[in-house]
């Protein structure tokens, strides 16, 4: 296990716990505007322990600073705040959330205060994953196997949407009354799924892809025989309700960014891991260098 992967995920654990303190700071890459000849704020919210939406933070803060906007960054520690806040206008931008399953319940609550500016990403799934060495290979045989896991799957934070399809919908579907699903923090499933497999035991986690973790970490997925962890699903940028007309060209922009497995796996790697927190905009720039032609409207 490459011990820099795991440190990244704990300092992104730490920078989450500023629910709602985001950092306001212009974007000063070059080409970027932080000054007074911006052409407005734009507010990302995002969730770091989520590098998803961490990754495409970054991507965004560069490409809209070199459209001339000076740009915010909001982080959060729940989904469900950062939803309500792009309601309420009080974030602009989403940057990676999952809308059409894993965040449905938000935007029926939210979704009439919500504009979808496009999918960015279009295979993102829910899993139930073990380290590769553990002799089972499917969600339903955990039932019987309860005690090899001293009756727990380890999850993230409480509020994702992750917890809820596992909670309410695989583990009562697949009658995994024996287990129950530990929730904190992505952070600390993490370090829990690292200590496992440094001691060789047997532990089950909640996963999803695209994360870097599946890499990292010699994991499989289990399989899902009856789909109750949900289809696959596109990763989208939503913004407030009139973002697209207040601020035409930053949609456009947005609109054209499509990102398929290596692309968007290797923007992940470098921002997280590579080069880590507080050089997230070196590892943007070093990404573009590596992938000129990934987007249409790349400046």
């Amino acid at each position: 296990m490459n011990k820099r992967h795991l440190t990244s995920a704990l300092a992104l654990g730490a920078v989450s716990a500023l629910a709602l303190a985001g950092c306001a700071s212009g974007n000063q890459a070059e080409g970027g505007s932080g000054g007074d000849d911006s052409k407005g704020t734009i507010t990302l919210g995002f969730l770091p322990s989520w590098t998803d939406g961490l990754s495409t933070a970054y991507l965004l803060e560069d490409q809209l600073g070199k459209l001339g906007y000076t740009v915010e960054m909001q982080t959060l520690t729940e989904a469900g705040p950062l939803y309500a806040g792009l309601a309420q206008g009080d974030v602009d931008i989403y940057p990676s959330a999952w809308p059409e399953l894993t965040h449905a319940d938000y935007m029926e609550k939210y979704g009439d205060s919500i504009e979808d500016l496009g999918a960015y990403y279009d295979n993102a799934k829910l899993t139930i994953a073990v380290p590769s060495y553990v002799d089972i290979d499917s969600i339903d045989q955990l039932k019987d196997n309860a005690a090899r896991f001293d009756g727990k799957i380890y999850g993230i934070e409480p509020g994702a949407g992750l917890t809820k399809q596992t909670q309410e919908v695989a583990m009562p579907g697949y009658g995994l009354d024996g287990l129950e699903l530990v929730t904190s923090s992505t952070a600390a499933m993490l370090t829990e799924l690292d200590n496992a497999i440094a001691a060789q035991k047997d532990i089950a986690v909640t996963l999803w892809r695209p994360f870097w973790a599946n890499d990292a970490y010699d994991v499989k997925d289990l399989e899902d025989p009856q789909g109750l962890m949900g289809k696959p699903e596109a990763l989208h940028f939503l913004a407030t309700s009139g973002f697209k007309e207040k601020y035409p060209d930053a949609a456009e922009l947005i609109a054209g960014i499509q990102l398929d497995d290596e692309q968007y796996g290797s923007l992940e790697d470098l921002v997280v891991n590579e080069y880590g927190e507080g050089k997230e905009p070196e590892a943007v720039q070093a990404w573009l260098e590596q992938n000129p032609g990934a987007f249409s409207t790349q400046r």
